[in-house]
Protein backbone atom coordinates (compact mmCIF):
# COMPACT_ATOMS: atom_id res chain seq x y z
CA UNK A 1 0.00 0.00 0.00
CA UNK A 2 1.12 3.78 -1.28
CA UNK A 3 -0.09 7.03 0.80
CA UNK A 4 0.27 10.46 -0.11
CA UNK A 5 -2.07 13.66 0.37
CA UNK A 6 -3.33 15.75 -2.16
CA UNK A 7 -3.67 19.95 -1.61
CA UNK A 8 -7.33 20.82 -2.42
CA UNK A 9 -8.52 24.14 -1.57
CA UNK A 10 -10.00 24.44 2.13
CA UNK A 11 -7.95 21.15 2.97
CA UNK A 12 -5.14 18.24 2.36
CA UNK A 13 -6.60 14.86 1.44
CA UNK A 14 -5.00 11.92 2.46
CA UNK A 15 -5.68 8.75 -0.09
CA UNK A 16 -3.94 5.03 -0.30
CA UNK A 17 -3.16 3.57 -3.20
CA UNK A 18 -3.56 -0.61 -3.85
CA UNK A 19 -2.76 -2.91 -6.42
CA UNK A 20 -2.94 -2.54 -10.11
CA UNK A 21 -5.36 -2.43 -12.83
CA UNK A 22 -8.65 -0.37 -13.79
CA UNK A 23 -8.89 2.66 -11.50
CA UNK A 24 -11.64 2.09 -8.77
CA UNK A 25 -12.28 4.68 -6.13
CA UNK A 26 -13.85 3.62 -2.60
CA UNK A 27 -15.51 6.75 -1.02
CA UNK A 28 -16.59 6.38 2.76
CA UNK A 29 -19.74 7.27 4.04
CA UNK A 30 -20.18 9.48 7.53
CA UNK A 31 -17.73 9.74 10.20
CA UNK A 32 -15.53 6.99 8.36
CA UNK A 33 -11.93 6.93 6.95
CA UNK A 34 -9.97 4.65 4.35
CA UNK A 35 -9.69 2.17 6.80
CA UNK A 36 -13.44 1.12 6.64
CA UNK A 37 -12.11 -0.34 3.22
CA UNK A 38 -9.16 -2.09 4.17
CA UNK A 39 -10.50 -5.58 3.55
CA UNK A 40 -12.01 -4.76 0.59
CA UNK A 41 -9.16 -2.75 -0.94
CA UNK A 42 -7.06 -5.81 -0.31
CA UNK A 43 -9.29 -8.13 -2.10
CA UNK A 44 -9.54 -6.14 -5.01
CA UNK A 45 -6.33 -4.95 -5.43
CA UNK A 46 -5.12 -8.03 -7.75
CA UNK A 47 -7.92 -6.60 -10.25
CA UNK A 48 -8.33 -2.91 -9.78
CA UNK A 49 -5.97 0.01 -8.96
CA UNK A 50 -7.58 0.48 -5.76
CA UNK A 51 -8.00 3.96 -4.46
CA UNK A 52 -9.02 5.12 -0.50
CA UNK A 53 -9.13 8.22 0.77
CA UNK A 54 -10.06 10.04 4.36
CA UNK A 55 -12.79 12.53 2.93
CA UNK A 56 -11.62 16.28 4.11
CA UNK A 57 -12.13 16.73 7.54
CA UNK A 58 -11.92 12.96 8.58
CA UNK A 59 -8.61 11.61 10.23
CA UNK A 60 -5.69 12.35 8.65
CA UNK A 61 -7.56 14.43 5.68
CA UNK A 62 -6.97 18.37 7.56
CA UNK A 63 -8.98 21.40 6.71
CA UNK A 64 -7.49 24.78 6.47
CA UNK A 65 -10.86 26.68 6.43
CA UNK A 66 -14.34 25.31 7.96
CA UNK A 67 -16.65 24.13 5.11
CA UNK A 68 -19.70 25.86 4.26
CA UNK A 69 -23.45 24.68 3.08
CA UNK A 70 -21.58 23.13 -0.23
CA UNK A 71 -20.15 20.76 1.79
CA UNK A 72 -21.33 18.05 -0.33
CA UNK A 73 -20.30 19.63 -4.01
CA UNK A 74 -16.47 19.95 -2.10
CA UNK A 75 -16.21 16.30 -1.37
CA UNK A 76 -16.97 15.71 -5.18
CA UNK A 77 -14.76 18.08 -6.17
CA UNK A 78 -12.35 16.52 -3.68
CA UNK A 79 -13.14 12.76 -5.64
CA UNK A 80 -12.61 14.66 -8.68
CA UNK A 81 -9.10 15.94 -8.30
CA UNK A 82 -7.99 12.46 -6.21
CA UNK A 83 -9.41 10.74 -9.78
CA UNK A 84 -7.60 13.35 -12.07
CA UNK A 85 -4.31 12.29 -10.26
CA UNK A 86 -4.61 8.84 -12.53
CA UNK A 87 -5.14 9.81 -15.88
CA UNK A 88 -8.34 11.50 -17.73
CA UNK A 89 -10.01 8.32 -18.70
CA UNK A 90 -13.07 7.60 -16.70
CA UNK A 91 -12.85 5.44 -13.35
CA UNK A 92 -15.29 3.36 -11.50
CA UNK A 93 -16.76 4.75 -8.28
CA UNK A 94 -17.71 2.77 -4.97
CA UNK A 95 -19.49 4.78 -2.24
CA UNK A 96 -21.11 3.69 0.52
CA UNK A 97 -23.77 5.44 2.77
CA UNK A 98 -23.25 9.58 2.98
CA UNK A 99 -20.00 8.31 0.39
CA UNK A 100 -22.71 7.38 -2.00
CA UNK A 101 -24.47 10.62 -1.70
CA UNK A 102 -20.85 11.87 -2.59
CA UNK A 103 -20.49 9.65 -5.67
CA UNK A 104 -23.54 10.51 -6.60
CA UNK A 105 -23.12 14.17 -6.72
CA UNK A 106 -19.50 13.56 -8.03
CA UNK A 107 -21.50 11.65 -11.25
CA UNK A 108 -23.55 14.33 -11.50
CA UNK A 109 -21.03 17.32 -11.28
CA UNK A 110 -17.88 15.70 -12.78
CA UNK A 111 -19.26 13.34 -15.53
CA UNK A 112 -16.71 12.82 -17.53
CA UNK A 113 -14.43 11.31 -14.53
CA UNK A 114 -16.98 8.22 -13.87
CA UNK A 115 -17.29 5.52 -16.10
CA UNK A 116 -19.15 3.29 -13.28
CA UNK A 117 -20.91 4.40 -10.05
CA UNK A 118 -22.20 1.62 -7.53
CA UNK A 119 -24.12 3.95 -4.75
CA UNK A 120 -24.71 1.12 -1.77
CA UNK A 121 -27.48 1.73 0.46
CA UNK A 122 -27.04 6.00 -0.12
CA UNK A 123 -29.33 7.38 2.27
CA UNK A 124 -31.14 9.49 -0.07
CA UNK A 125 -34.07 10.07 2.18
CA UNK A 126 -35.68 12.62 0.13
CA UNK A 127 -37.42 9.96 -2.14
CA UNK A 128 -39.44 8.37 0.61
CA UNK A 129 -42.83 8.77 1.78
CA UNK A 130 -41.91 10.22 5.11
CA UNK A 131 -39.07 12.68 3.32
CA UNK A 132 -40.86 15.28 5.54
CA UNK A 133 -40.85 13.68 9.22
CA UNK A 134 -36.88 12.27 8.13
CA UNK A 135 -36.08 15.87 7.88
CA UNK A 136 -37.48 16.81 11.39
CA UNK A 137 -35.51 14.02 12.74
CA UNK A 138 -32.39 15.07 11.38
CA UNK A 139 -32.65 18.63 13.07
CA UNK A 140 -33.79 16.58 16.36
CA UNK A 141 -30.20 14.95 16.03
CA UNK A 142 -28.24 17.87 15.15
CA UNK A 143 -30.17 20.43 17.81
CA UNK A 144 -29.19 17.52 20.28
CA UNK A 145 -25.72 18.00 19.31
CA UNK A 146 -25.65 21.48 19.65
CA UNK A 147 -26.99 21.56 23.20
CA UNK A 148 -26.11 18.03 24.41
CA UNK A 149 -22.82 16.45 22.60
CA UNK A 150 -22.00 13.96 20.62
CA UNK A 151 -22.58 11.16 22.84
CA UNK A 152 -26.30 12.03 23.24
CA UNK A 153 -26.83 13.17 19.43
CA UNK A 154 -25.32 9.50 18.53
CA UNK A 155 -27.94 7.82 20.59
CA UNK A 156 -30.51 9.59 19.24
CA UNK A 157 -29.20 9.00 15.73
CA UNK A 158 -29.23 5.24 15.86
CA UNK A 159 -32.76 5.04 17.96
CA UNK A 160 -33.99 6.76 14.36
CA UNK A 161 -31.74 5.54 11.75
CA UNK A 162 -33.47 2.01 11.68
CA UNK A 163 -29.95 0.59 11.33
CA UNK A 164 -30.57 -1.57 14.62
CA UNK A 165 -33.03 -0.20 17.35
CA UNK A 166 -31.36 1.79 20.28
CA UNK A 167 -28.05 2.51 20.50
CA UNK A 168 -28.25 -0.03 24.10
CA UNK A 169 -29.12 -2.81 21.72
CA UNK A 170 -26.42 -2.87 19.40
CA UNK A 171 -23.32 -4.69 19.50
CA UNK A 172 -20.22 -2.19 20.52
CA UNK A 173 -18.25 -1.54 17.08
CA UNK A 174 -14.43 -3.36 17.04
CA UNK A 175 -11.83 -1.11 19.30
CA UNK A 176 -10.36 0.68 15.92
CA UNK A 177 -13.73 1.59 14.57
CA UNK A 178 -14.47 3.30 17.83
CA UNK A 179 -11.07 5.17 17.88
CA UNK A 180 -12.47 6.17 14.19
CA UNK A 181 -16.33 7.33 15.38
CA UNK A 182 -14.35 9.48 18.20
CA UNK A 183 -12.29 11.24 16.25
CA UNK A 184 -14.50 12.74 13.63
CA UNK A 185 -17.79 12.70 15.24
CA UNK A 186 -17.74 16.28 15.78
CA UNK A 187 -17.00 17.22 12.48
CA UNK A 188 -19.63 14.56 11.22
CA UNK A 189 -22.35 16.23 13.30
CA UNK A 190 -21.25 19.69 13.25
CA UNK A 191 -20.72 19.83 9.19
CA UNK A 192 -21.77 16.30 7.33
CA UNK A 193 -24.87 15.78 9.15
CA UNK A 194 -26.45 18.90 7.80
CA UNK A 195 -25.01 19.22 4.49
CA UNK A 196 -26.72 15.38 3.59
CA UNK A 197 -30.08 16.59 4.87
CA UNK A 198 -32.25 17.22 2.32
CA UNK A 199 -30.06 15.83 -0.23
CA UNK A 200 -31.60 14.72 -3.50
CA UNK A 201 -29.71 13.81 -6.80
CA UNK A 202 -29.28 15.36 -10.06
CA UNK A 203 -31.35 12.85 -12.04
CA UNK A 204 -31.13 15.18 -15.18
CA UNK A 205 -27.36 15.05 -14.91
CA UNK A 206 -27.43 11.68 -14.19
CA UNK A 207 -28.77 10.84 -17.16
CA UNK A 208 -27.14 12.98 -19.12
CA UNK A 209 -23.84 12.25 -18.44
CA UNK A 210 -22.98 9.30 -19.27
CA UNK A 211 -21.97 7.57 -16.25
CA UNK A 212 -23.23 4.29 -15.16
CA UNK A 213 -24.98 4.14 -11.60
CA UNK A 214 -26.03 0.90 -10.38
CA UNK A 215 -27.63 1.22 -6.74
CA UNK A 216 -26.46 -1.39 -4.54
CA UNK A 217 -28.19 -2.89 -1.26
CA UNK A 218 -27.92 -5.06 1.54
CA UNK A 219 -28.96 -8.89 2.05
CA UNK A 220 -29.21 -7.93 5.42
CA UNK A 221 -30.16 -4.69 5.86
CA UNK A 222 -34.11 -5.12 4.55
CA UNK A 223 -36.19 -2.80 6.10
CA UNK A 224 -33.71 0.15 7.33
CA UNK A 225 -33.65 3.35 5.92
CA UNK A 226 -30.37 3.38 3.93
CA UNK A 227 -31.67 0.26 2.50
CA UNK A 228 -35.49 1.76 1.80
CA UNK A 229 -34.15 4.54 0.11
CA UNK A 230 -31.58 2.96 -1.85
CA UNK A 231 -34.36 1.23 -3.84
CA UNK A 232 -36.54 4.39 -4.53
CA UNK A 233 -33.41 5.61 -5.51
CA UNK A 234 -33.25 2.60 -8.08
CA UNK A 235 -36.89 3.05 -9.08
CA UNK A 236 -36.07 6.25 -10.09
CA UNK A 237 -33.18 5.35 -12.13
CA UNK A 238 -35.34 2.72 -13.37
CA UNK A 239 -32.97 0.04 -12.88
CA UNK A 240 -33.07 -3.15 -10.18
CA UNK A 241 -30.59 -2.39 -7.37
CA UNK A 242 -28.05 -5.75 -7.03
CA UNK A 243 -27.89 -7.30 -3.65
CA UNK A 244 -24.68 -7.89 -1.97
CA UNK A 245 -23.81 -9.62 0.67
CA UNK A 246 -23.83 -8.57 4.31
CA UNK A 247 -25.37 -5.51 5.54
CA UNK A 248 -24.86 -1.50 5.53
CA UNK A 249 -21.45 -2.54 6.23
CA UNK A 250 -21.47 -5.57 4.07
CA UNK A 251 -18.21 -4.89 2.42
CA UNK A 252 -16.48 -4.80 5.86
CA UNK A 253 -18.17 -8.09 7.33
CA UNK A 254 -17.75 -10.08 4.32
CA UNK A 255 -15.18 -8.43 1.85
CA UNK A 256 -13.92 -11.63 -0.30
CA UNK A 257 -17.31 -11.96 -1.65
CA UNK A 258 -18.48 -8.12 -1.53
CA UNK A 259 -15.41 -7.62 -3.70
CA UNK A 260 -16.16 -10.48 -6.00
CA UNK A 261 -19.66 -9.57 -6.75
CA UNK A 262 -18.55 -5.56 -6.86
CA UNK A 263 -15.67 -6.79 -9.52
CA UNK A 264 -18.32 -8.33 -11.54
CA UNK A 265 -21.13 -5.24 -11.47
CA UNK A 266 -18.18 -3.20 -12.70
CA UNK A 267 -16.83 -5.39 -15.33
CA UNK A 268 -20.66 -5.14 -16.57
CA UNK A 269 -22.04 -9.04 -15.78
Amino acid sequence: MKTDTLEVPGARLYYEVRGSGPVLLLIPGGPTDAGVFAGLAAALADRHTVVAYDPRGNSRSTLSELPGEDLLDLHADDAAALLALFGEEPADVMGSSGGGLTGLTLAARHPKRVRTLVAHEPPVVELLPEAARQREISAEVYDTYVQHGVGPAMRRFMEVSGLGGTAEAMPPPPPEAQEVMARNLDFFLAHTWRAFDGFTPDFDALRSGGARVVVGVGEGSEGQLAHRAALALAARLGAPPVVFPGDHGGFGERPEEFADLLHQVLRGS
